[in-house]
């Protein structure tokens, strides 16, 4: 089988648990969802490698929030790429696909050579959770530190959740012959079971900038469980992660058969986008009819593009905004 070929378990997220480690975790596999994200744009490679990371991260966080819950990771900084953005919205039915939209903002210009990672300044890490109409949206943030996204995910979860957390991931171009150069990616995220911690009510840890890391989370044998999972997890492979003969199931017998793995339902994942018309219509009834009319091409029309999917919208000025009454033009009167 052929590395570009759709394999079963690609575009999937595999929830486990380690019963030996008090351990729990996923295993994810981005296919035609990567596809789906960078072809919406000319993305240069540092911007589409740090893309790729982030739509990982998303994949395996995302798969615990709930029906119709939306989850957003989203990176700010001072450097070339200036922001990075991703979304994960939980299936609307049991069974159904959860779906992943992502882009990145950047300075082309100020790209370099370097490593990807190192195309982000200074800046924040944080992770949204909106339940939903009538209920507070959820908000983390964590320093940009680290060296990689994966760090600063890791962070996150010891500093706002006191959660020891790891993940382990693999993306990159493969070349099929007469395909072209297609993205594959993969991972693994552990965490320690919820639990008291001794630097719950503490302040600093051992960590860049004093940020709390895994260790001092743990001792005792809940460290020594952490560890062992830890470095098994350092024995994986390339192929095993996004290669097309090893599914997730076997991965984690061939990494943790001593760790007693028991695995749940597969969650499907797709690309997708919320985007629309009356979408569109919302985010610009904030405006009078004077600002639309600042929004108006010469050819009489107002546009407006989707950055997650490129969606182009061209709307007629005359049903936009507000009118001078405060009421939407466009809405029926009494």
């Amino acid at each position: 089988m052929s590395i570009g070929t759709k394999i079963a378990w690609d575009d999937t997220v595999l929830p486990f648990q380690l019963d030996a480690s008090d351990v729990r975790g996923r295993v994810a596999r981005l296919d035609s969802v990567l596809s789906g994200i960078l072809k919406q744009h000319d993305y240069p490679p540092q911007v589409e490698a740090l893309i790729a990371e982030m739509a990982l991260l998303t994949a395996l966080i995302g798969q615990t929030v709930k029906l119709r819950w939306k989850l957003s990771l989203q990176v700010q900084s001072k450097g070339a790429v200036r922001m990075i953005a991703t979304d994960y919205y939980g299936p609307t039915e049991e069974g159904e696909p959860a779906r992943i939209r992502a882009y990145a903002s950047f300075d082309r210009d100020r790209l370099t050579d370097a490593p990807p990672f190192e195309q982000v300044g200074e800046g924040y890490f944080a992770i949204m959770i909106d339940q939903g109409t009538d209920m507070q949206p959820y908000q983390g943030i964590t320093p940009i530190a680290g060296g990689s996204l994966k760090a600063c995910a890791e962070a996150y979860f010891a500093q706002s959740e006191q959660l020891p957390t790891r993940f382990e991931l693999r993306f990159g171009k493969s070349i099929e012959p007469g395909v072209g150069e297609h993205w594959r990616a993969g991972g693994v995220m552990l965490q320690h079971m919820p639990k008291a911690s001794p630097f719950a009510k503490g302040e600093g840890g051992s960590g860049e900038d004093g940020l709390l890391v895994a260790s001092d989370l743990l001792d005792g044998d809940d460290g020594e469980n952490w560890n062992r999972a830890n470095i098994l997890l350092d024995s994986v492979e390339d192929l095993e992660m996004i290669g097309p003969s090893v599914d997730p199931a076997t991965l984690l017998l061939r990494l943790f058969h001593e760790e007693t793995p028991r695995v749940y339902d597969t969650q499907p994942v797709r690309f997708g986008c919320t985007c629309s018309e009356d979408r569109v219509r919302e985010s610009l009834s904030i405006y009078s009819a004077r600002d639309i009319e600042t929004m108006t091409t010469d050819d009489g029309i107002v546009t407006a593009d989707c950055q997650f999917c490129g969606a182009h919208y061209a709307l007629d000025p005359k049903t936009l905004g507000f009118d001078a009454d405060g009421e939407a033009e466009g809405e029926a009167r009494d």
